[in-house]
């Protein structure tokens, strides 16, 4: 708990996003020196979005170390996606990087055909892209800006859903990333907290619906976390405090995560479904 990093950090210089991992200082753990994987995903075949960086990557890394083959989905950040694949395939297992727009519901069917294609079924899909700003009022927020973030954050989850169900069998799970926003929005990040308060009832509704046919549907909600989104989409006085204010005085990192996602993808969570985890570093949501 107390062998990462603490604000106050170095001034970040100006990023736009989508940032890359290397712009990023300190650089995020995704757990490469660490993870140790135990066969709890062997011959899985998974679809992670936003899988280039931050919280996917780490997912990715993990999913791969447990023994599942991964399908890489990002935007454009080509070199981030390049060191993602490289760390599948370090552990032995196939990655497949998928670049284009969740925002477009063609390029959803596409991501799921490819790993269909590719690896014959779909067991895990992991809904991890995400677009946020910051915004101090409501007059700031174009009515581009409000449909990109819903369009990415929340209506791509659908389409993929819906492209994947005819490939995913009994057992399979759907996991979304949703926010502690969800719960307690910063009115900072109006549009996309509400978007993550969509994802969470999305889950459950999804996981109702689904559980007849034996898929588990359940949403992490990660608080501070240190990713290439935080530099790139925050002002510079709260990247340079992020995550003072948990309890436990720090960002998480994304390695911290993806022990949970192993977890809700794995049979040993065969009861768990429309379920929110909470990862926060402390900060209880309600």
């Amino acid at each position: 708990m107390t062998d990462f990093p603490k604000p106050p950090f170095d001034r970040q210089r100006p990023l736009t996003p989508p940032a890359r991992d290397a712009d990023m200082d300190p650089r995020p753990d995704y757990g490469e020196a660490h993870y140790k994987g135990s066969g709890r995903l062997s011959g899985r075949k998974a679809i992670i979005t936003g899988a280039d960086s931050g919280i996917g990557r780490a997912v990715a890394l993990a999913f791969a170390r447990e023994g599942a083959d991964v399908l890489v989905s990002y935007y454009d950040e080509h070199d981030d996606a390049r060191e993602t694949c490289r760390l599948v395939e370090s552990a032995g297992r196939t990655a497949l990087a998928v670049a284009g727009d969740v925002k477009d519901p063609k390029h959803c069917r596409a991501i799921v055909d490819k790993a269909a294609g590719a690896f014959g079924q779909v067991d895990i899909l992991v809904n991890n892209a995400a677009h946020q700003k910051t915004f101090a009022n409501p007059e700031e927020i174009s009515d581009t800006e409000w449909e990109v973030t819903f369009a990415t954050n929340i209506h791509a989850m659908f389409y993929l859903v819906k492209a994947a169900l005819p490939y995913m069998k009994a057992g399979s799970a759907i996991i979304n990333t949703t926010s502690v926003n969800a719960d307690a929005p910063s009115p900072q990040l109006l549009a996309y907290a509400t978007t993550k308060g969509a994802i969470q009832n999305f889950t459950g509704g999804l996981a109702q619906m689904l559980a007849e046919r034996d898929i588990r549907v359940n949403c992490v909600a990660p608080g501070p976390i240190w990713t290439p989104l935080i530099p790139s989409t925050m002002p510079e006085e709260k990247v340079h405090n992020f995550g003072s204010q948990v309890p436990m005085k720090r960002p998480g990192q994304p390695c911290e995560l993806a022990p949970v996602y192993v977890l809700l993808a794995s049979p040993e969570a065969s009861y768990v479904s429309g379920a929110t985890v909470a990862v926060t570093g402390g900060k209880p949501i309600i």
